[in-house]
């Protein structure tokens, strides 16, 4: 019940899911011209976007009725889109749309003053985003993200992170304790941040003391992303020879540590 959602005029709990299998059939048949299909397949999909809905903060001043008809353009902008051919699941590729046109609307109605450089860098990887689903129907990670748009990991994550939702640290948090909890609970201490300061320079001064491969892959694996046989790929080695050299550089910042 901690995660209800509700919308007005709308009893969310007699919602009906359409059958994955029956889904597919009524897209099929979508994208064979009958278009009369296309209502069912909107109203056996609408828990997606409570579950979509669940993924943000909601604060008091965001309404959750203005967030559930978004959510329905994502779903509809899905339902378009779908490809047929690849054999995935519908729901795994709606949900990433309709969050992003949640996280849009949520962007262009922020209280909070962002950086107009931030603010086009956010858009664009919104577009890049739904662009990559409809393609590959699924999501980028960052570093793909980052390749993509030539910018570093580093700015797309804080562009991404400026779609989140503003939250007050007085706001009350439900936990399996049922303590009343705020977000300043949760904030660390003086000494946590100085803790945090101190393994970061330590991380820091480790793999710059790690020779060149495996420096090399420590980056590209913990700061770019990138798998094993992607390192593997650019390096000229085999897969197994980078999940040594990895293992040999963690035991080797360890001992640092």
């Amino acid at each position: 019940m901690q995660n209800k959602v509700n919308i007005t005029n709308l009893k969310t709990n007699e919602i009906k899911i359409l059958d994955k299998n029956r889904c597919q059939e009524l897209l099929k048949e979508y994208f064979n011209g009958n278009y009369n299909v296309k209502n069912e397949i909107i109203m056996g999909n609408l828990k997606l976007i409570l579950m979509a809905i669940k993924k943000f903060n909601i604060t008091n001043n965001v309404d959750l009725d203005d967030l559930f008809q978004i959510g329905c353009i994502g779903l509809i902008k899905a339902i378009d889109n779908f490809n047929l051919s690849l054999n995935v699941a519908f729901s795994t590729y709606a949900i990433p749309m309709i969050i992003g046109e949640i996280k849009r609307y949520l962007r262009d109605n922020n209280n909070v003053k962002i950086s107009r450089q931030i603010r086009d860098l956010a858009y664009k990887i919104l577009k890049e985003k739904e662009k990559f689903i409809i393609l590959y129907q699924k999501e980028p990670t960052s570093a793909q993200l980052s390749e993509i748009l030539n910018e570093s990991v580093y700015k797309i994550d804080e562009a991404l992170k400026s779609l989140n939702c503003v939250v007050s640290l007085q706001e009350s948090l439900s936990n399996d304790l049922d303590e009343d909890m705020t977000y300043l609970d949760y904030l660390s201490d003086d000494y946590n941040i100085e803790q945090s300061f101190i393994n970061l320079n330590t991380l820091k001064q480790g793999i710059e003391n790690l020779d060149f491969l495996q420096r090399n892959i420590i980056i590209k694996r913990y700061y770019s992303g990138k798998t094993q046989e992607e390192i593997a790929k650019e390096l000229f080695i085999s897969q197994a020879q980078v999940s040594r050299l990895e293992k040999n550089a963690i035991l080797k910042l360890k001992k640092y540590f």
